[in-house]
């Protein structure tokens, strides 16, 4: 069995750890949307393979989609099944798209028991991929911050 090393931005400055990364994650569960890890590979950027596939994070205030204000629907970049409704989203002045809630039936979570501790790790319900993380300081009604990746998602406007 391979290590697999994906890359964890904290505080500004790359990290690089091993992970079984969404691998560990798709063994255990079954998705509508399976690939081959080559098959993956040529239809994702490097960033999105790394994100999506191996659960690494992308720098804080590197992604277009942190500032994007316009009306429209955020897509999960490997499977483009929409996840997340720009209704939702809210500067939380964290660097990474954030959304108080997702959209129904759009995405499952699991516990990350990374270098940081526990968190609760939010994937793409239909093809398993990383999408980020799930806090409990957002704002009403939910209280609840999804902190995603930008690379990890599409955006549509309406």
């Amino acid at each position: 069995m391979t290590t697999r090393r994906a890359v964890l931005a904290f505080g500004g400055a790359a990290v690089a750890l091993a992970a079984g990364g969404a691998r560990g994650l798709i063994a255990a569960e079954s998705f509508e949307v399976t690939k081959t890890e080559a098959e993956w590979r040529a239809v994702l950027t490097k960033m999105q393979y790394a994100i999506l596939r191996e659960e690494g994070t992308e720098r804080a205030y590197s992604s277009p989609l942190d500032a994007e204000t316009r009306a429209g629907t955020y897509h999960c970049a490997g499977c483009d099944l929409p996840v997340y409704s720009s209704e939702a989203k809210y500067d939380s002045g964290t660097g990474w798209p954030s959304f108080w809630q997702p959209l129904p039936n759009a995405v499952g979570t699991k516990a990350d028991w990374s270098i940081l501790g526990r968190r609760t790790e939010v994937h793409c319900r239909r093809c398993g991929g990383h999408l980020g993380h799930v806090f409990n300081d957002g704002p009403k009604p939910t209280r609840k911050r999804y902190c995603m990746n930008g690379a990890a998602l599409v955006f549509k406007p309406a």
